[in-house]
């Protein structure tokens, strides 16, 4: 063990020749300056920041009304607030577990150049093996349900547009137009598509308040939530997927030019996306009240005019992107098990990653509705990866004075101690555990029975409002 001086000299140097590699990709990147490179190579904290917002609201805008419809106003704010603070926590937990590991493998020698860290790793390097296997069957389990849940939404929302092919063809017809995602090579490559994103949900959000606000209350509007506790429970656990999108945060974190700088990030982009998602839900909600506990998709309650068919069609184009945010480390993971992660040809690549597009194609075909999906999802597998696993990592990784005290990250300066740091992760173990999986994973999985059971698996047309029948000729 290096002493603590010595220690952090070296954690220094092995940051400051990261920094010397950051600024040579960085120099390089300026000399080529293109168009190609403008759109296509995005590493900075700006980048990030888009991508940490734009994964966070994407189709589960949509069903935020929902969840306050089971929840309540009150609730659903408070839940929204407190779950959103919570993850930005957790994801600066990762960030820093992420900086821990790579600077202990830097000072081994070990080069990530044509290697991308993964969170699985991170567990792998701090914890060891056992770490490692549940790190990487919550994080995979729930990335693929992730991007089976944005297949679905896409098929929900066109339908709203088109609806002369029912909901299970256009989940045909998208899950071939997302496959396309296996030809973006990493995070890096998302520079534009989370700018564009990130736009897309914006405008969204905003439609869908001015949209609830214009149209008024319904007559005889009810807001009867909470009445049932699986209703309030489900409705709580959407919450808490909403809010844990960081199962990509590692990928993003290597993305990033200079990942020291990462870890605040996530709580900016946190606070953006609550100017989206409180307005939206609150106002769709208190013009449709009850009537939203039969519409997971808030599409379906609003007005049928030009600015909500280009609210979907922006939605749908940002599903596309949510898709392959959810299925990169998916693809990585891939690569590693097939010996192709270190292949520079992005054809050969594309290649190799579609057998993972086709499980999550035929899944969204068997299981059409997303809103009990983000519920089970997010009580079951985000509970976990999102919460649960990085505060306990986080704990053993420092339980040892040496460990603490030669850390490659200082405490932050609102924590005044190691034992307030071990009482909030704590907490937040012991709320998510009893909470979000005990409570939440009973109610969310009664829900998602009782929708197979009402619609069966394979439903061709999930929630679609019966079609009057055609008019017969007189002749």
């Amino acid at each position: 063990m290096l002493p603590p001086k010595q220690g952090e000299e070296a954690m220094i140097s092995s940051f400051s020749e990261t920094d010397r590699d950051a600024k040579e990709e960085e120099k390089e990147d300026q000399s080529t300056l293109s168009l190609k490179n403008f759109l296509w190579h995005g590493g900075s904290v700006y980048d990030a920041w888009f991508s940490c917002a734009s994964n966070q609201v994407a189709q589960v805008l949509l069903t935020l009304p929902y969840s306050f419809s089971q929840l309540g106003m009150l609730s659903g704010i408070i839940f929204q607030v407190f779950y959103g603070i919570v993850g930005s926590w957790t994801a600066y937990l990762i960030s820093i577990l992420y900086i821990e590991y790579r600077s202990r493998k830097e000072k081994e020698n070990v080069s990530f150049k044509n290697h991308v860290i993964q969170w699985f790793e991170v567990l792998d390097g701090l914890l060891g093996p056992y770490w490692k296997a549940a790190g990487l069957a919550f994080n995979c389990t729930f990335l693929l349900f992730g991007s089976v849940i944005q297949l679905i939404a896409c098929a929900s929302n066109i339908y709203y547009v088109n609806d002369k092919l029912d909901k299970r063809t256009w989940t045909y017809i998208f899950g071939a137009c997302c496959a396309t995602t296996v030809f973006i090579p990493s995070f890096h490559n998302y520079r534009i598509w989370s700018f564009l994103g990130l736009g897309m949900t914006t405008y969204t959000a905003w439609y869908m308040t001015i949209a609830a606000l214009v149209q008024g209350q319904d007559e005889n509007v009810t807001h009867t939530g909470p009445k049932k506790f699986v209703l309030y429970f489900t409705g709580a656990t959407n919450i808490l997927y909403t809010f844990g999108g960081h199962a990509v945060t590692v990928e993003i974190m290597h993305a990033m030019w200079k990942p020291q700088k990462f870890k605040y990030i996530y709580l900016f982009a946190t606070l953006y996306v609550f100017t989206l998602t409180l307005p939206s839900a609150s106002a769709v909600y208190w013009a449709f009240g009850d009537q939203l506990l039969n519409h997971s998709n808030a599409f379906s309650v609003l007005p049928k005019n030009g600015w909500r068919d280009a609210a979907v069609i922006l939605m749908l184009i940002h599903q596309f992107i949510t898709f392959g945010f959810a299925c990169t480390p998916l693809y990585f993971v891939w690569e590693k098990v097939i010996g192709m992660h270190d292949t520079k040809s992005i054809c050969l690549r594309a290649l190799a990653r579609l057998p993972v597009v086709i499980p999550i194609w035929f899944l969204a075909i068997i299981f059409p509705f997303f809103g009990p999906i983000n519920s089970a999802v997010g009580a079951l597998l985000v509970s976990f990866t999102v919460y649960i696993i990085p505060s306990l990592a986080h704990m053993l990784t420092y339980k040892s004075a040496s460990a603490r005290q030669n850390a490659a990250e200082k405490l932050p300066s609102f924590i005044p101690n190691w034992t307030t740091m071990y009482v909030v992760n704590t907490f937040v173990v012991v709320w998510v555990l009893v909470v979000g999986f005990g409570f939440g994973g009973w109610a969310s999985m009664t829900n998602f029975i009782k929708q197979v059971d009402t619609f069966g698996l394979f439903a061709k047309c999930y929630q679609c409002p019966p079609k009057a029948p055609a008019p017969v000729a007189h002749h």
